[in-house]
């Protein structure tokens, strides 16, 4: 990889190491994220991708028996130190799930739902954030006469790109994104894919796809996963085409996972 400057890295992990209990998920994983690109890592089911992603926004805290030893660095600040606001972690770095979780609720509440728990009130300005929020995600168009309609009526792919103006609704700095199109069909998933591309000019993206030509299609960097080590991480172009290591062009090829 090309030599780095201080202010293209947003997240920094240095040896993080993660715990189930006896199980040791993570194994000295060290990795920069960078700016406003989109990172995917890849690997076989239960590799730890979906582990390491979720320390970054410390969502392993409500997972019963966790150890994480290690850094993780927002901007040169460590996440895990005492005193950290979690609530105020997970307002800059967002999560959108493996399958849409809309809350049971109006399209505009579900939208209008972080803004108010941090404090926004005014009628106006939750106008603004939800339809800024809306044609973010790339759905305000589909939505814009039924934002008092249950969100639950939407379909799949519209619940998802719903789900991720939730998350861009806060004005995060960073949006996490585990298996976001493994539940949708092709045409929702070009949509998300498309939507990605765009989410980067003001976000830092990083995903987890267990599809590597989504890998290979919509990310700039891509980090190779295997039994919860990183194996590889560089150019997305680079994994793909000159991968380094013997492990990471067995998996590419599908000789195994």
């Amino acid at each position: 990889m090309a030599e780095l400057n201080n202010s293209d890295i947003k997240i920094v992990t240095k040896d993080v190491n993660l715990f189930y209990g006896d199980n040791h998920a993570l194994k000295d994983v060290t990795l920069d994220i960078l700016s406003n690109k989109i990172t995917a890592f890849i690997g076989p089911s239960g590799c730890g991708k979906s582990t390491y992603l979720k320390t970054l926004n410390r969502m392993n805290d409500i997972v019963p028996n966790v150890k994480i030893s290690g850094k993780v660095l927002l901007d040169g600040e460590d996440i895990y130190e005492n005193g950290v606001n979690v609530t105020y972690l997970r307002k800059k770095i967002g999560m959108v799930f493996q399958k849409p979780n809309p809350f049971p609720m109006s399209i505009y509440d579900n939208v209008a739902y972080g803004p108010r728990v941090h404090g926004i009130k005014s009628k106006a300005r939750l106008d603004e954030i939800v339809e800024n929020s809306l044609k973010g995600a790339a759905i305000w168009e589909e939505t814009k006469d039924r934002l008092k309609q249950n969100a639950l009526g939407l379909s799949g792919g519209q619940q998802q790109r719903l789900c991720i103006a939730r998350a861009i609704a806060v004005e995060p700095e960073v949006i996490l994104m585990d298996e976001p199109t493994s539940a949708l069909d092709p045409i929702s998933t070009l949509k998300i894919e498309e939507l990605m591309s765009q989410l980067k000019e003001k976000y830092t993206v990083a995903i987890v796809t267990h599809n590597m030509q989504q890998a290979a299609r919509i990310s700039d960097y891509t980090a190779f996963f295997l039994v919860g080590e990183m194996i590889e991480y560089g150019e997305t172009q680079q994994i793909f085409s000159r991968p380094k290591n013997k492990k990471t062009e067995e998996y590419i090829t599908g000789r195994f996972g």
